[in-house]
């Protein structure tokens, strides 16, 4: 009996598919495989992945396709890997209910690191983190008290507004993941129905109030036309 994290590959290209097994395996995850969006239904409900990596363009029924009926009974972490570059492709797995959207070709240490945030976040944006980690956020210089409400950067506290502040806590409660925008206006304006400048306006001030250079930011990034992300390891 294994305890290692189950990870189903959805490839149908077989060098990919094995390229992406060997990386996972030499990090010691377990590895099964799927090369049809059939298979890899079936393959989820008899074998219970921990994790997908699922590529979009399948032989049968498109990865997109698949997410949904995924998602369907199932909140298991999917990570889409995908050659599809298109901003609005992006933007509609994760609004389909995609974890993550890794575009290839990709790094190893960046696709690893995709894996183990998928993995802690389990439940996908919004879910509650353990109680270790629920009473507070680091990265770099930057340190986020929950129970305090208090932010500091390099030791100095940062004021911001309450819907800036609420900003920056659902990015570090969700820190790897990238969120859409109108998941994050449902999450902190309710169902606010305009579009997405509120947005940049505030996360143009909280990146002021953040970062050393606002335009090249290190801890915020953009995924253009898709939405936010927090880092969740600092860089090399």
């Amino acid at each position: 009996m294994t305890n290692k994290v189950k990870i189903l590959i959805v490839e149908d290209e077989r060098v990919i598919s094995n390229f992406i097994a060997a990386i996972l395996a030499a990090n010691d995850y377990q590895v099964i495989h799927a090369t049809t969006g059939k298979e890899a239904i079936a393959v989820m409900a008899s074998h219970g992945p921990d994790l997908i990596l699922l590529d979009l363009g399948l032989p049968d029924i498109d990865g997109m396709n698949v997410l949904k009926v995924i998602r369907e009974w199932s909140s298991l972490p999917v990570i889409v890997v995908s050659a599809r570059q298109d901003e609005a492709e992006k933007v509609e797995a994760l609004d389909a209910g995609a974890n993550d959207y890794v575009t290839k070709p990709f790094g190893n240490s960046e696709l690893l690191a995709r894996i183990r945030t998928a993995i802690r976040q389990q439940a996908g944006p919004g879910r509650r983190l353990p109680p270790a980690q629920d009473s507070g956020f680091a990265i770099g210089e930057l340190r986020i008290d929950y129970a305090r409400r208090l932010i500091t950067v390099g030791d100095k506290p940062v004021h911001l507004t309450p819907i800036e502040h609420k900003i920056v806590v659902l990015l570090a409660q969700n820190a790897g993941m990238v969120l859409t925008h109108d998941y994050m206006i449902r999450q902190i304006w309710g169902p606010y129905a305009g579009d997405s400048q509120v947005l940049r306006v505030n996360m143009a001030n909280i990146r002021r109030k953040l970062e050393k250079n606002p335009a090249d930011p290190q801890y915020i990034l953009t995924e253009v036309g898709v939405g936010y992300r927090m880092i969740d390891t600092m860089p090399d």
